[in-house]
């Protein structure tokens, strides 16, 4: 494939980003095709050290679990913890291992030192409290909007007791069995007590949202909405259990959606607060639908960044990232006629390319969608390029 698309690349500038947008968005995303290279979270980190210096952006956000978030946010706005425990505690699916991650909470947290709290960066967790082998119990969201709304409403207001909430909890293992992510029969998502609990959930988020004034005027609007992340957290999770007991063949397209719900949720909220930044798989910030084969099927669902544009509008950019080669991951130079054949043929390293006009150089060329021997990386998907507001290119990615 041979196109002159050199008019449509640009310095991986928070500058030039800004140039492909008609305005500057509340949320603006950045996709990554592949987990753990941190040569990709190098080059978040320093996109985002921009955004946040010269465009005001004041939030960012991860692909990481929503409540464990919490432990990085109040280190980075207050400096409680030490960095290495926040670093264990803050962070799911082990990201906390990787050097950039660290990096990104060590500069935040100097970022914030000395700055007023309206000045200061908030970091954010987007995703559910879920992993791909389990998904957590829905004890520690539950149980702390309880408690919140404990200590502020009158006691005949609430729908239970905090008692009631641990008889019908029960042990933690029995909702982060991992067998029940493949074996309906395991989970104990439809038990009695998980309809109960559901529906005591929506009763004390309803409360939450019926109190609005009376809460945020005897504790502050930042605990309000950290009691309202409590009540998305504690309801989407016991929605997840509920459908992970589910038989039927739908089971696991719901899975997907629901997670993605959950982050969706999550991102509109961040987005609430003022200008943010949020960084997740491609595959959860596009603004098409998702598609993955998961034990055996194929599914498709909704994905996060496709409601949150639904919602949002213009007010929402997405950049996705693409690679040249993962060597190390049997990822090899693109093959031909596919778009990353066309962008790695290009001399820099790295640069951002306008995608729209990507898409009208490509016109009647039809390129051939790459496939990857590596389930860890996902391509770009050529049908939906000028879906995305531009795309990130790196050539290589060397061995973290």
């Amino acid at each position: 494939m041979t196109i002159g698309i050199k008019d449509t690349t640009h310095a991986v500038e928070a500058a030039a980003v800004m140039k492909l947008l008609p305005a500057r968005p509340r949320l603006l995303a950045l996709g990554e095709p592949t987990h753990g290279e941190d040569t990709l979270l190098d080059l978040r980190n320093e996109l985002f050290r921009q955004f946040v210096e010269r465009e005001g952006y004041r939030t960012i956000a991860i692909e990481s679990d929503c409540m464990m978030g919490l432990v990085v946010d109040d280190y980075v706005t207050s400096g409680t913890g030490a960095l290495d425990e926040v670093m264990e505690r803050g962070f799911s699916h082990g990201w906390g291992a990787s050097a950039a991650n660290r990096e990104l909470v060590r500069w935040m947290r100097a970022y914030n030192d000395g700055r007023p709290a309206s000045e200061r960066l908030r970091f954010a967790g987007v995703d559910g409290p879920l992993e791909i082998s389990h998904a957590a119990s829905p004890r520690q969201a539950l149980t702390a909007l309880h408690g919140y709304l404990a200590a502020r409403v009158d006691a005949d207001l609430l729908p239970c007791t905090a008692e009631t909430l641990d008889r019908l909890l029960g042990a933690d293992d029995r909702w982060t069995n991992p067998a029940a992510m493949m074996d309906p029969s395991q989970s104990a998502g439809q038990s009695a007590e998980a309809s109960q609990l559901r529906l005591l959930a929506d009763d004390l988020v309803a409360l939450l949202d019926a109190q609005t004034p009376h809460l945020i005027a005897v504790s502050s609007r930042g605990d309000w909405d950290r009691a309202r992340l409590y009540g998305r957290t504690a309801t989407g999770l016991l929605r997840y259990h509920f459908w992970m007991a589910d038989t039927s063949p739908s089971r696991l397209t719901r899975l997907c959606a629901i997670r993605d719900s959950m982050m969706a949720a999550n991102l509109l909220a961040i987005a609430e607060r003022g200008p943010a930044l949020a960084h997740a798989h491609n595959g959860h910030l596009q603004r098409n639908k998702s598609t993955m084969r998961m034990g055996g099927l194929p599914l498709e669902w909704w994905s996060a960044g496709a409601i949150v544009s639904a919602h949002l509008g213009e007010e929402y950019a997405f950049l996705a990232t693409a690679v040249g080669t993962i060597r190390h991951q049997g990822v090899d130079t693109p093959p031909p006629d596919t778009v990353e054949e066309l962008l790695y043929a290009l001399p820099q390293d790295r640069y951002v390319v306008d995608t729209r006009r990507l898409a009208a150089a490509l016109a009647g060329a039809r390129p051939t969608p790459r496939v990857s021997p590596w389930f860890g990386y996902s391509p770009l998907d050529p049908a939906h390029l000028d879906e995305n507001d531009g795309i990130v290119f790196v050539k290589d990615l060397p061995r973290s």
